[in-house]
């Protein structure tokens, strides 16, 4: 039973039969908390054409649908705002149809394929607390879009090539003395990245020198030793050279099994894994297609241009006068290369907001040479996070790293789940489990709920807080569902067959009203690619729970099919919060 399209037609009934007006589609908005009613109708569009007031025009489609709608209990009109409150039997009948919705929340198969590329690291240092936002949010967005229908493939294209990788090599080769993950007991992605460091400090170093003799910042940059050092390595690497490949090789691989280790930490998976030395030549025929069709131009100097005045941006180098590639070039062979893999209709580049002028422009060429995927290509743009503590520079080694801040997360977990004495009974097996799951829970929460266009700042200790609009709250609010129907249970209550309560109270309302919605958002998050609205969503949903268990009695209703009733409310609210926090990538505990 859908509520809302049951008012929407009935609406349409009651102006075409009091005042001769056919409207086509009818909008309904939740009512504001400060008046009665569930959904409202705003009647100002048609105060002009009939020439009636608002209260009149609401006070006589509110005694239509009172009078000809089995749903509609009562109404109210402020202003120009048409409120109606659904009668009880229609909040049951439509909690009995959700309740017997198998797949409730999942849409229908739109039978096309969805691209979300997320993560994208550097295989010069470990990853750090913006990757996690990075992380999180793919992982979550690709979660919607599988809820809404569509066939998802999760990317990770991996930047394993480039100066920088050569710093950290170069580095190595100079200072690591053989040191190994096992032997320095580090993660494979910790010590790279402490090389990457390395590299900087002695770099820093030289250029202080030359400057000291004369030179300009610009030039001892340029003219530092170490520097043309990893230019020469990067030329080597590029030519094959059997011991810069095999360096390359040992160190990458180091970094691979750290970063599987953090995904595992993180929760999130890919289904492919595109890398950047596999793809940094492709895009060059795609300029030579682009200069054939007149999309590009070539200077005297031999590099090769995109004009897009006409789109409001200005010259963009897509291949250098040498030959080589930049960034554009590649991206643009990349792209082609994962629709042929994949044939997808949407292509979501999850990447940080620094790199909007980027995909703007690389959106415009690949329009402008006719791909045919290229109107389905998005720059899911995200904003930096920031700590108290101010910005994170990965070759000064002042990044928050994201392994650290997951054990200090989990720490946390452990030590206010112990104050607050939520895990007597539990095994030591159990309880380090809970506290990786409310750990996880509240680090993702926290950097999901914020709308992903928005600069946020992290605050672990808020985080992590048992109360208010966080990830422990909603889970704990599960973990309290869960006693109640292991309780329920165990007195053989009945929690299959709905029972005949239909007297509702106000916030039982309340939570059919969210349940039935929660489809809607996730079409909403779908449409939007907004985990920032699921997270909102549960948490409402969470805090109606908890204003029932505040006002309510359960086991000692004021009547057996009540108790009945507010079990199964429980139940399906439990499962909806299971299945939403799973878009988040959240896991949900049993007890606490």
């Amino acid at each position: 039973m859908n509520i809302e399209k049951i008012l929407q037609d009935s609406i349409q009934a009651a102006l075409l039969a009091e005042f001769e007006v056919s409207e086509p589609t009818i909008a309904l908005q939740p009512t504001r908390k400060d008046f009665e009613g569930f959904y409202t109708f705003v009647v100002f569009p048609y105060v002009k054409a009939l020439r009636k007031s608002p209260v009149e025009i609401g006070n006589a489609i509110g005694n239509y649908l009172v009078s000809n709608t089995t749903v509609v209990s009562t109404f109210n009109v402020v202003q120009g705002f048409l409120n109606i409150s659904i009668a009880d039997t229609a909040w049951k009948d439509t909690f009995n149809h959700l309740r017997s919705e198998a797949s409730f929340g999942q849409l229908a198969a739109k039978n096309e394929t969805v691209m979300v590329e997320y993560s994208s690291p550097n295989t010069n240092k470990p990853l750090h607390l913006g990757h996690l936002r990075n992380n999180f949010l793919g992982y979550s967005v690709a979660q919607i879009l599988d809820a809404n229908g569509y066939d998802v493939i999760k990317a990770n294209l991996v930047n394993d090539r480039g100066i920088h990788i050569c710093k950290s090599m170069l580095a190595y080769q100079k200072f690591g003395q053989n040191e190994t993950p096992a032997s320095a007991d580090m993660k494979g992605d910790h010590l790279v990245g402490k090389y990457y460091v390395e590299f900087d400090k002695h770099y820093k170093v030289e250029v202080e020198a030359l400057k000291a003799e004369g030179l300009s910042e610009d030039d001892a940059k340029k003219q530092a030793p170490l520097m043309k050092e990893a230019q020469e390595m990067l030329l080597k690497w590029e030519q094959g050279d059997e011991e810069v490949v095999a360096l390359w090789q040992k160190m990458n691989d180091w970094v691979f099994d750290g970063f599987n280790q953090t995904y595992e930490t993180m929760g999130v998976s890919f289904d492919k894994i595109y890398k950047e030395s596999n793809t940094y030549l492709l895009g060059k025929e795609t300029v030579e297609e682009g200069l054939a069709s007149g999309v590009f131009f070539q200077k005297e100097d031999g590099s090769v241009w995109i004009d897009l005045a006409d789109e409001g941006l200005d010259q963009k180098l897509v291949l250098r006068k040498d030959g080589t590639s930049v960034y554009i070039t590649q991206d643009m062979g990349t792209a082609d290369l994962k629709y042929k893999d994949f044939g997808m209709s949407k292509s979501l580049y999850v990447v940080g907001n620094e790199q909007d002028y980027h995909f703007e422009v690389l959106f415009k060429i690949l329009k402008k040479l006719g791909r045919p995927y290229a109107e389905g290509c998005y720059h899911l743009s995200y904003g930096m996070v920031d700590l108290p503590s101010g910005k994170m520079k990965s070759r000064e080694g002042t990044v928050v790293d994201a392994d650290d801040l997951m054990q200090e997360m989990k720490d946390t977990a452990r030590e206010r789940t112990n104050e607050l004495g939520k895990i007597d009974g539990f095994t030591p097996e159990e309880a380090e489990e809970l506290y990786s799951t409310l750990a996880m829970g509240a680090l993702k929460y926290f950097l999901l709920k914020v709308d992903p266009k928005k600069r946020m700042l992290f605050n672990p200790a808020e985080s992590i807080d048992f109360q208010g609009n966080t990830g422990p709250f909603i889970q704990y609010t599960h973990a309290r569902i869960c006693s109640i129907l292991k309780k329920a249970e165990s007195q053989s209550i009945n929690i299959v067959e709905a029972s005949s309560y239909t007297s509702l109270h106000e916030v039982e309302r309340e939570i059919i009203f969210a349940l039935s919605e929660y489809p809607r958002k996730v079409a909403d998050a779908g449409r939007e690619y907004s985990p920032a609205l699921i997270a909102q969503y549960v948490y409402d949903l969470a805090k109606s729970y908890n204003r029932l268990f505040a006002e309510l009695s359960i086991f000692s209703a004021e009547s057996p099919e009540a108790m009945q009733f507010r079990v199964q409310l429980s139940k399906a609210v439990g499962e909806t919060i299971k299945k939403a926090m799973a878009l988040l990538g959240i896991k949900v505990p049993t007890r606490m």
